[in-house]
């Protein structure tokens, strides 16, 4: 399914990377996104948003699932 938001949609490339490093990539690379970087287990909400990237992070600091726009 495609994305009506504007923009690049996701990053597979940052798998691996830490999660601050890769918040800032996202947001350089999308100017209508905040991305926000959560610990693996953190509860959210699952309402979908054109503006949101969420960036899902080990304790250890890095980047273990694709961050969406959403």
């Amino acid at each position: 399914m495609a994305s009506e938001c504007p923009g690049k949609n996701s990053w597979p490339e940052l798998i691996g990377a830490s999660g601050e490093a890769a918040a800032e990539k996202i947001e350089a690379e999308n100017s209508n996104v905040h991305a926000t970087v959560l610990l693996e287990g953190t509860p959210v909400t699952r309402d979908f948003r054109c503006d949101r990237v969420r960036v899902w992070v080990t304790e250890s600091g890095v980047v273990y699932e694709v961050p969406r726009v959403g």
